[in-house]
């Protein structure tokens, strides 16, 4: 249809008026390239070889990106006795700045594929979804942050032993969150803290998070509306459904306004077939798109 010449103005007027949407900084090709590399390790079970190998590389890839970088080694004791090496590391963007927001993922992965109806309950966890998405997010926006640098300060925590025990036994999960919380530096609370958890999932459906709602419902609508805004509000479904134990809670118990993004949805959660070809570079994506924006206007007011 051609339009009468008078109305040319008035398109062109409303065109430059209406807002651009964000630059795409987060790459999904090559944080998809941090999950295979993952994988490549075999399971990352602390104790184990695989976690030995991820931890090598890890540390190297937070040097090369971050400005600075904070490693939390230790050993946790099971209640069987059972001796774990341990490491969260934290890799830190505009260390000087006194307004911080904490970004964070786990790196280790499950010792057995116990969940229901799994077909091998002795078999470990590969963790393509469950372990190695999260930190492919963290490693993409690490990437896109050493391209260009935040207003505000960002912390990066890789968190070791979420994964190693029962959810029910307080003790022998969420190690390397309860670790980081009980040794912050002093005065270094960030303003909000944004769990990442198994975020690559093909299907990607993220639903509010019970606990998040609860202890942080700011922080859900600001992730959430920065995802509308952004044109993933059918990836970021605008209601709740489950209400789950993860290590967000673990930062609220000390004060910090901490929620789960999380695409709880995946059958094949804790089994041996969480594996590559139930993830997709194009969900990843669309969570690392949401996040560097929440980091991007967070750093603009």
């Amino acid at each position: 249809m051609r339009l009468p010449l008078a109305a040319a103005p008035l398109i062109l007027l409303l065109a430059s008026c209406a807002e651009a949407p964000p630059p795409r900084e987060f790459e999904g090709a090559s944080a998809f390239g941090y999950l295979e590399q993952q994988l490549a390790f075999g399971p990352r079970i602390p104790g184990s070889a695989g976690h030995a190998r991820m931890k090598g590389w890890l540390d190297s890839l937070a040097r090369a990106r971050a400005d600075s970088v904070i490693v939390q080694d230790w050993e946790h004791v099971t209640a069987k006795g059972v001796k774990l090496p341990l490491r969260n590391v934290i890799a830190r963007f505009n260390p000087g700045a006194s307004e911080r927001v904490l970004l964070l993922a786990h790196w280790d992965t499950r010792p057995r594929a116990d969940a229901p109806g799994s077909r091998d309950s002795t078999a470990p966890v590969p963790g393509a979804n469950d372990g190695a998405s999260g930190v492919a997010l963290l490693l993409g926006v690490a990437d896109a942050l050493r391209r260009q640098p935040p207003a505000i300060g960002v912390d990066l925590l890789f968190v070791d032993g979420e994964d190693f025990g029962r959810f029910e036994d307080s003790t022998e999960t969420l190690v390397g969150s309860r670790y980081y919380a009980a040794h912050q530096a002093p005065g270094n609370t960030p303003l909000y803290a944004i769990l990442f958890d198994m975020v690559g999932d093909r299907d990607l459906q993220v639903y509010k998070e019970g606990n998040s709602l609860m202890g942080a419902p700011e922080v859900v609508d600001r992730v959430w509306t920065t995802a509308r805004d952004i044109g993933h509000g059918a990836a970021f479904i605008d209601g709740p459904k489950h209400t789950l134990t993860d290590d967000h809670v673990t930062l609220q118990r000390v004060g910090i306004r901490a929620i789960d993004v999380i695409d709880f949805d995946y059958p094949h959660w804790h089994t041996p077939d969480d594996t590559i070809d139930k993830v997709s570079a194009q969900s990843l994506q669309v969570v690392g798109d949401v996040a560097m924006a929440v980091i991007r206007r967070a750093g603009a007011k």
